[in-house]
């Protein structure tokens, strides 16, 4: 009997083999044979108590081919890893036949069709992820039978329709990722009882709706919520608070409105923060400056009307701060030098005045400053052009006055963009040094006041795909 169980594991492998076009690195080729025992096949590993093959792993080997009908006859799988391949075609229903399976991946492939409803018969199904092939039609409801369900990923398919309400019967689940579907309707609030979740990932898709005011009153240990580029409307849930464990709070490219709540102060584990591209009014509330953990702070393109909070330069943690294109009004404070991890900085198209503080000498993590187009004034800092680890500087539109600095080759060797044009007064020599700049790709200084010759040297910067100097006094 044990013989014959072996045997029938054995020919639906190679039933499975013989669907395969392509082994461009002969993984099966050489061992998946007749002649040896099919517990030593390469990515087979059998149960020896029942003698059944009980874990087949294929993943990453380019395999292209298709997944025969047979392949159901693997009664004992427990683990079935197909990710990171090039199998197409439909699922066979063959495969319900599979009740002891607890882990399926098959992500990175081609598979089409719909999504199976038989999935739901797998009940002890632990993780589902169907990532990055071409599935098509609905999310079938019998999923919710696969209550085991822990890891539910079916994102990166060609999924419409609305997000069945019967998830929400997944009790167990703590991952679950739609993202990048065409999903429409709005978010069945039965997923926000899910008390084990830990990350949410709805992305790219076309949800609409509100979020519901009692948001996390049942999410006890969510950790990340991905919700952004949706069609998700009305005002931010105060009971976000409620969401202590919370790392990453995901929303923009939506159309969220009202205020950002003070409340989200009480996030005191929040990595990442992304708001941008909303209809966000008033200010930015100074209880921001309690994310003490707060590494990427985003909240571009809404309309922010105040001054960045005092509170916000004591986040040490900040690697990543953009608020380009609000209302932004007032100087940039002396405490931005606090921010010493920081490497990314985008406040352009705003309506910051004073002088750009010398203290930002202290950024020196700074991989891309952008200030363009406010009332900054006062000197061109040259504190800034001493930032080694500089790749883009875009200080245009300013009423910033000075000279290039004549050392510029050799303080900002990595330097790939750098936009200085429209300045109040900025005159002097264009310098020679910055043809040791050689990494530069755009290099525009129009619309200033320099004076003199175009130097020669600037024909080393074979990078170069961006060069305007219009608009100058140069001879």
């Amino acid at each position: 009997m044990t013989q014959t169980n072996i045997t029938t594991d054995q020919l639906a492998l190679l039933s499975l083999k013989s669907q395969i076009s392509s082994d461009p690195f002969h993984y099966l080729d050489e061992s998946w044979s007749p002649t040896i025992y099919v517990c030593h096949w390469v990515g087979v590993t059998c149960d020896y108590r029942h003698q059944r093959v009980k874990s087949l792993n294929l993943s990453d080997m380019a395999l292209t081919g298709r997944i025969p009908r047979d392949f159901g006859n693997l009664t004992f799988l427990v683990s079935l890893d197909l990710g990171r391949n090039n199998f197409h075609g439909n699922l066979p229903q063959e495969m319900v036949r599979l009740r002891r399976l607890k882990f399926l991946k098959l992500s990175l492939n081609k598979f089409r069709g719909e999504i199976p409803s038989w999935f739901g018969f797998l009940e002890q199904l632990q993780v589902l992820n169907l990532q990055r092939n071409s599935f098509t039609g609905f999310i079938p409801p019998s999923l919710s039978n696969a209550s085991r369900l822990e890891t539910l990923v079916i994102s990166d398919n060609l999924l419409e329709g609305n997000i069945p309400e019967e998830i929400g019967n997944l009790h167990n689940l703590k991952l679950l990722s739609i993202q990048y579907n065409m999903l429409t309707g709005s978010i069945p609030f039965t997923i926000f009882n899910i008390s084990s979740i830990q990350v949410i990932a709805f992305t790219n898709n076309s949800l609409s709706g509100n979020l519901p005011n009692g948001l996390c009153n049942g999410l006890p240990i969510l950790k990340k919520l991905y919700l952004s580029g949706n069609k998700l409307h009305g005002h931010m849930p105060t009971s976000l608070s409620n969401c202590s464990q919370l790392q990453i709070l995901s929303l923009f490219e939506n159309d969220f409105d009202g205020p950002i709540h003070s409340e989200i102060g009480r996030l005191s584990n929040l990595q990442i923060l992304y708001l941008g591209s909303n209809h966000f009014t008033g200010i930015i509330p100074q209880e921001i400056g309690n994310l003490v953990n707060l590494m990427k702070l985003a909240v571009e393109i809404n309309q922010i009307t105040s001054s960045i909070p005092i509170s916000i330069f004591n986040i040490s943690s900040l690697q990543f701060v953009s608020l380009w294109s609000n209302n932004l009004k007032g100087s940039l404070p002396r405490e931005i030098g606090n921010l010493t991890k920081m490497q990314f900085l985008y406040l352009e198209e705003n309506r910051f005045t004073g002088e750009i503080p010398k203290e930002m000498r202290n950024l020196v993590e700074l991989e891309v400053l952008n200030l363009e187009f406010n009332s900054f004034s006062g000197s061109l800092p040259m504190e800034i052009f001493n930032i080694s680890r500089l790749r883009n500087i875009a200080l245009s539109g300013n009423n910033l006055s000075g000279t290039l600095p004549p050392n510029i080759g050799s303080t900002l060797p990595n330097i790939e963009i750098l936009y200085l044009n429209s300045l109040t007064n900025l005159v002097g020599t264009i310098p020679h040094s910055i043809s040791n700049c050689s990494k530069l790709t755009r290099l525009d200084l129009s619309r200033n006041k320099l004076s003199g010759l175009i130097p020669n040297s600037l024909g080393y910067l074979t990078h170069l795909n961006i060069l305007n100097f219009r608009g100058n006094n140069l001879t």
